[in-house]
């Protein structure tokens, strides 16, 4: 009998170990992408908005040929639902994702010369939800379709005061496959001319481009912004997730 009971007792021990093991493997399986998805889900009300969207943006190396660049915020929108933030078409390509909030904020350069719109739309999607659609953008090339542009963001009394769906010059979107976001940003001229064929920021930005927008650097504009808006948000969301010592 005392035999039988340490068998069984073994067994329990074996048994509960390789349960708690299985526990603690799954319950850590890419930690760091499902923390860093709960803080990004949240992050369009618990960051504050001079984090995500700085007064002051500096854009060192951001412009043609490496220069400089600083952006002065004009203002920033208030939180919006993503039918009321982005065109009809962008809003139903970002469905599968469960696009939730959107938070925008429109700058303007240095000179006063160009403005841009950047904005952050945050998702209900998980992991595979966004990589999903991360593939599909690339697949499908769906960052250079002028019928999938950004809207932009005016402000009244301001360099952006004219600043149109029909202003917009160039553009970048790009989907975060590490978080539950989408970062865009889309750029015109301040004075409010027309553009008849906007440009996508990667061929606004190559070599020998020679369109208005290429001219003016506002594929530049557009990339460097987003970059920085989405680097700032890596950062902080790095810092909410990352496991004290």
């Amino acid at each position: 009998m005392a035999a039988g009971v340490c068998a069984v007792l073994g067994l329990g021990l074996i048994g509960g170990a390789a349960t708690g093991s299985w526990l603690i493997s799954d319950s850590t399986a890419d930690p760091v992408a499902r923390s860093a998805y709960t803080v990004g889900r949240d992050a369009w009300h618990s960051i504050p908005v001079d984090t995500l969207f700085p007064r002051t943006l500096k854009g060192n190396g951001a412009g043609p040929g490496g220069a400089d660049r600083v952006w002065t915020r004009l203002a920033v929108a208030p939180d919006s639902g993503c039918a009321t933030a982005l065109d009809p078409l962008l809003a139903k390509t970002l469905r599968p994702a469960g696009c939730a909030h959107v938070l925008r904020a429109t700058y303007t350069d240095a000179t006063a010369s160009s403005v841009t719109t950047v904005g952050l739309v945050f998702t209900e999607g998980d992991t595979d939800a966004m990589r999903a659609l991360s593939t599909r953008f690339a697949d499908e090339h769906l960052d250079r379709r002028t019928d999938l542009l950004p809207r932009t963001y005016p402000v009244e009394n301001s360099p952006a005061a004219a600043f149109g769906n029909r202003q917009r010059a160039s553009w970048s979107v790009r989907v975060l496959s590490e978080l539950p976001v989408v970062v865009y940003a889309v750029s015109g001229f301040a004075d409010g001319r027309v553009t008849a064929a906007p440009q996508p920021a990667d061929r606004a930005m190559a070599s020998g481009a020679t369109t208005a927008a290429a001219q003016a650097g506002l594929g530049h504009e557009a990339k460097g912004m987003a970059d920085r808006v989405e680097r700032a948000l890596r950062t902080k969301i790095a810092d909410l997730t990352e496991k004290p010592e």
